[in-house]
């Protein structure tokens, strides 16, 4: 019970309980603002790993179809290296010239 006060002692008690339920529940109040803190942070953790696994799997995708744009292309710069290479040539027999450059460019 409160100090003797011209206030009826009952509003001084309520008051003093209020003030110290309000001290009590601190610690409670701060582990979950904490726990709050921390779900928010694992939220945008996982946020950003679904924004990583996205820009990997467009990345594989572009890797993918470079792959098949070389694949496609593979016949005709064959051609064009072996061409350059007969061109290049100063051998008289050119079919031996045409032989070699093929042989080294299936070797590649």
């Amino acid at each position: 019970m409160a100090y003797p006060t011209p206030v009826n002692s009952q509003i001084t008690d309520a008051v003093t309980q209020t003030g110290v339920s309000v001290l009590a529940q601190a610690p409670a109040i701060a582990a979950g603002s904490m726990y709050q803190s921390a779900a928010h942070s694992v939220g945008i953790l996982y946020e950003n790993a679904v924004q990583t696994q996205r820009n990997s799997a467009i990345c594989a995708q572009a890797s993918a179809n470079q792959g098949v744009i070389q694949i496609y292309t593979a016949g005709t710069m064959a051609g064009a290296m072996a061409t350059a290479k007969i061109a290049q040539s100063t051998q008289i027999d050119t079919t031996a010239t045409i032989l070699r450059a093929l042989v080294e460019i299936l070797k590649k």
